[in-house]
């Protein structure tokens, strides 16, 4: 009588025992965590060891990452931080550190807050991997890297900039959800700095090509009438190239239906038809055949062309359009 209470007992305690979250199958935990937003996988990193490995893991961060930063973000900007990383591993203290404390929100969720002194911070640094997509990921979020990008219609939609893009820093603020942009110097203007740029105003450098140097173009021989392109402008030698829109157009002869053969021309008329007719930036002509930097002081001087081939960056564009001419 006696065992048989005690053995329905020990039933009744299995039958009670509840699962936690590492019980469940492998698959489930990977659904589940796959789906988690930074800040929640960051919190449940913090709850034993084991879950902590499993939430640093760079799988997971690889689609955090590109989901909120893919757009802003590219190699360049990977490649710049990965080398600040390496010098600040060379220089091998504190002070040499930009980013010490961006660790701090982050890893505090993670590991004992005992654990927060400049000691125990670099060890933490290296439980999370410096250079894992996590540590990557809260280095934009906070906005202690500053990462290159180039922003639409620079200083507010300055009417000297609209419907272009420019080569800039740009620091992330969570706090209000906007970046700080900083434009380097050129000419006799020293750095400007922009605030509050939206996130639609930032993109990716979609080439690889620095803001002095001619892009090398490979669009020139496939350019017919009525293709959306962005070129490289600058006022003199001394600024830096901008990216500008605008659309290939016809020949001042050219019927303009079925006959058209301005394809076969050695001269591509570029349209800019955010300005008035006659405006001296409506067109502009280059060699397609023996393309190089073309213009003079006086109208600036055109760089290399990037046909636009998606429907998404042409849009981009269309909504930054003008509500007015300009001149």
């Amino acid at each position: 009588m006696f065992s048989r209470r005690c053995v329905k007992k020990v039933e009744n305690v299995e039958d009670s025992r509840q699962l936690g979250f590492l019980d469940l199958p492998e698959l489930v935990m990977e659904g589940i965590l796959t789906r988690l937003p930074a800040v929640a996988l960051c919190q449940m990193a913090g709850v034993c060891r084991e879950l902590r490995k499993k939430c640093r893991s760079n799988h997971l961060w690889e689609a955090l990452v590109y989901e909120k930063w893919g757009k802003v973000t590219g190699r360049l900007a990977f490649a710049e931080w990965q080398l600040g990383l390496a010098a600040r591993e060379e220089c091998g203290s504190e002070p040499c550190s930009r980013s010490s404390g961006i660790w701090l929100w982050p890893l505090s969720c993670i590991l004992p807050v005992s654990w927060m002194n400049p000691q125990a911070q670099r060890r933490s640094k290296a439980a999370v991997g410096e250079n894992s997509l996590m540590a990557w990921y809260w280095d934009l979020e906070t906005g202690r890297f500053r990462f290159p990008a180039q922003v639409y219609n620079r200083e507010n939609g300055h009417v000297g900039f609209m419907l272009s893009c420019y080569d800039a820093e740009v620091s992330y603020n969570s706090a209000t959800d906007v970046f700080l942009a900083s434009y380097p110097p050129h000419g006799p203007r020293t750095s400007v700095y922009e605030e509050d740029v939206p996130w639609e105003r930032v993109r990716a450098p979609p080439v690889d090509t620095a803001a002095h140097e001619l892009h090398a173009s490979d669009c020139l021989h496939d350019l017919r009438p009525g293709d959306h392109i962005e070129v490289q402008w600058r006022r003199n030698r001394d600024f830096p190239y901008g990216w500008w829109y605008g659309i290939v157009g016809h020949t001042d002869l050219c019927p303009r239906n079925h006959q058209c053969q301005c394809h076969l021309h050695e001269i591509v008329w570029l349209e800019f038809n955010q300005y008035t007719l006659g405006s001296r930036w409506r067109k502009a002509p280059i060699n397609r055949a023996n393309h190089c930097e073309e213009g003079n002081e006086g109208e600036g001087f055109y760089g290399g062309v990037r046909k636009l081939r998606t429907k998404e960056e042409i849009s981009i564009w269309t909504k930054l359009w003008p509500s007015e001419k300009l001149e």
